[in-house]
């Protein structure tokens, strides 16, 4: 508990709920609520930083607009809220890619874990092991992501772009840079799917804080027109630790990490291929992904 919980919680609420209804009246193509993402709230309890559920408002209040929404959570932790939220809806269909529930909490989002009743097989989770780098993340969104979304033809997205699966955050164990959230960006902006982006976790303040400015600059169309890196230094850009904008530095891949992330995500990749496809027409059989799903069109505007 802290002073202003309640004010803190639903001004997030208010913020979610107002992205969802501009995007149902079509006033605009991308909504950006950073102040959200408390995707761990309960209907009954609180829980992991998180008291009330501004994505799951957000996601219930386009549904009932009429939307088939996706929920995609790429925030490092699992989107356990949401997924209880909608486990036997299928109006909105949850998509959680995180870090596995055997080294993170809340210790759950599992590949068997893919909805019951009404909702079963519209309820997705993709484990990551420890030390998953952008390379390897990025295949397994092309391979798992990109199928479900072509195949479930959402009205509307909501995005999770927690920024703690970035190496160094002091609570989880991934190794992604912010070119990983610049590129899961890029390839939804491409569908042309009104898309409402909100913030999550991140709890390394300054590789957050660049990752969520790069994400502003992607949503806008900009990112190759400004640096907005000139003038900032201090906590934007952690004064003399990153001086080079606001993309991250490459990091280097060990083999050790290779062979430790590659069988693992693979099995995953290949367990939500096998439960998840066959309820939405995809084939489920070894390598059945196949090439990402194409990606039409120019980038959705702000």
């Amino acid at each position: 508990m802290f002073k202003d919980l309640l004010p803190y919680a639903t001004w997030a609420c208010g913020a979610a709920l107002t992205a969802a209804e501009r995007l149902l009246a079509g006033e605009v193509d991308v909504a950006f609520h950073l102040l959200g993402g408390f995707h761990h709230a309960m209907a009954e309890r609180a829980a992991g930083f998180c008291y009330l559920n501004d994505v799951a408002l957000a996601c219930l209040r386009l549904a009932e607009g009429g939307k088939r929404v996706l929920y995609l959570d790429v925030d490092a932790h699992h989107g356990d809220g949401v997924q209880a939220a909608f486990y036997r809806r299928r109006d909105v269909f949850t998509i959680s890619l995180h870090e596995s529930g055997h080294t993170l909490f809340p210790w759950g989002g599992f590949e068997d874990e893919i909805g019951e009743g009404d909702g079963l097989g519209f309820n997705a989770n993709l484990s990551l092991p420890a030390g998953t780098y952008n390379e390897a993340f990025l295949d397994a969104f092309d391979r798992v992501v990109l199928p479900l979304l072509a195949a479930y033809a959402p009205d509307v997205i909501v995005l999770e772009l927690g920024m703690d699966a970035l190496a160094g955050d002091p609570l989880t164990h991934l190794s992604l840079t912010n070119h990983a959230h610049e590129a899961v960006l890029e390839r939804l902006l491409r569908r042309n799917i009104p898309l409402l982006v909100a913030g999550g976790g991140g709890y390394h303040v300054e590789n957050t804080v660049r990752g969520w400015a790069l994400a502003w600059q992607v949503c806008a169309g900009e990112q190759n027109e400004h640096d907005l890196s000139l003038g900032m230094g201090g906590v934007m850009l952690g004064s003399t630790e990153w001086a080079g904008g606001l993309r991250d530095h490459d990091r280097p891949v060990t083999p050790e990490q290779r062979r430790t992330v590659e069988p693992a995500l693979r099995a995953s990749v290949d367990a939500v291929i096998r439960n998840v496809f066959p309820h939405h027409g995809l084939p489920s059989g070894a390598g059945a992904s196949g090439p990402a799903a194409s990606e039409p069109g120019p980038a959705a505007t702000l």
